[in-house]
């Protein structure tokens, strides 16, 4: 008798090393989003998103070259050809999905199969955020098998990390299809939605692998009021990173006809002004969040952090629409706007337990 409790005692002790284990994976797993989040901000940014005109590869080579003389010969060419293959397949698609119109412009527009001319910078640029999805895109992966192997029987779980899997590798199907259009603005802007869909899932992963671990917190009974403008202010938080990429997409177009640097606020419509007043609403919404929180003793400490990026936030703005829209300032704003959205994500936790508080 006394064997058995010592065995099963050792059973949960290791069931327990496992959900530490697993959950510190899912966090590195997270960090790697946000990295390659991050990345690809650069990579757009500074204009190196063509710096490897064929994916997975980069000139066909697994390392990157470093000089013109490695390059494959006539490669300008080659992957010209390559490009328009990839074009005429993904317009074939839209036409199945009832995009005809998006289809035909991809079909007629030229300027999509013009090759850049070779630059290491690009190059490796490009090369370190296909680098750091690699290593998320595996994170992603090993989550997925060490559930299935472990934790199956958490169906919400086995079935969370599978749809993350099959995200990160929709998108990196979807990377190729950004390089095979030469970097549509639009095509930028739905790879970035579903980076953000690809955020949300892994912070919930988190907060049931703790869950099971049994890490939870204490269950917060807090008004309606304040849950319903929690959710607000979420909304608004991804509103606005989808307005931003909406503005990039602005940039872009300014880029390509183009305009200088420092003209790029005076050359801006809508979505600038839009994007920029709605961060008004945005910063609001989070004081009285803060507020409530501290007059009601909810005890919530995530909101204070809240506050703290959209300031942040704020401050970046006004660079943008002061100091000529530094390009060192762009990744900033975006990795502070998502990880914004990612800690809301993660606050959801404390109506979770309410809920489960309520049903006990």
């Amino acid at each position: 008798m006394k064997q058995n409790t010592v065995e099963s005692g050792y059973f949960c002790r290791k069931l327990a090393d496992m959900s530490r284990g697993y959950i510190r994976l899912s966090w590195i797993t997270l960090v790697l989003i946000y990295l390659v989040i991050l990345a690809g901000s650069i990579v757009r940014t500074t204009g190196s998103g063509m710096g490897c005109p064929d994916w997975p590869k980069c000139f066909d080579q697994i390392v990157p070259p470093t000089a013109e003389d490695q390059l494959p010969e006539g490669y300008k060419e080659t992957y010209s050809g390559y490009r328009k293959k990839k074009i005429d397949k993904f317009a074939n698609l839209l036409d199945k999905i009832g995009f005809s119109e998006t289809a035909n412009a991809l079909r007629n527009d030229d300027s999509l199969l013009v090759e850049e001319d070779f630059n290491v910078a690009r190059t490796w640029t490009e090369y370190g955020n296909r680098l750091v999805g690699f290593l998320a895109g595996n994170g992603v992966l090993i989550l997925f098998i060490w559930t299935l192997i472990r934790y199956r029987r958490n169906r919400t779980l086995l079935a969370l990390t599978f749809i993350n899997l099959v995200l990160m590798g929709f998108e990196g199907w979807f990377g190729s299809i950004v390089v095979a259009t030469n970097l549509l603005p639009w095509t930028i802007t739905l790879h970035m939605l579903f980076a953000l869909v690809i955020v949300g899932i892994q912070f919930k992963i988190i907060r049931l692998a703790k869950k099971q671990a049994g890490t939870n917190t204490a269950g917060i009974k807090v008004d309606s009021k304040f849950k319903y403008l929690f959710y607000f202010s979420l909304f608004l938080t991804f509103t606005q990173i989808i307005l931003g990429a909406q503005v990039r997409q602005e940039v872009d177009f300014l880029v390509q006809d183009g305009i200088d640097r420092a003209y790029w606020v005076d050359s801006m419509e809508g979505d600038f002004l839009f994007h920029r007043s709605f961060s008004w609403l945005l910063l609001g919404i989070n004081v009285l969040l803060l507020w409530m929180n501290r007059k009601s003793n909810y005890g919530i400490p995530a909101i204070k952090y809240f506050v703290g990026l959209v300031v942040v936030l704020f401050i970046t703005g006004v660079l943008f629409s002061y100091a000529g829209m530094p390009a060192i300032i762009q990744p900033l704003h975006l990795l502070v706007a998502s990880l914004l959205l990612g800690i809301q994500f993660y606050a959801l936790r404390y109506f979770e337990y309410q809920r489960e508080s309520l049903i006990r």
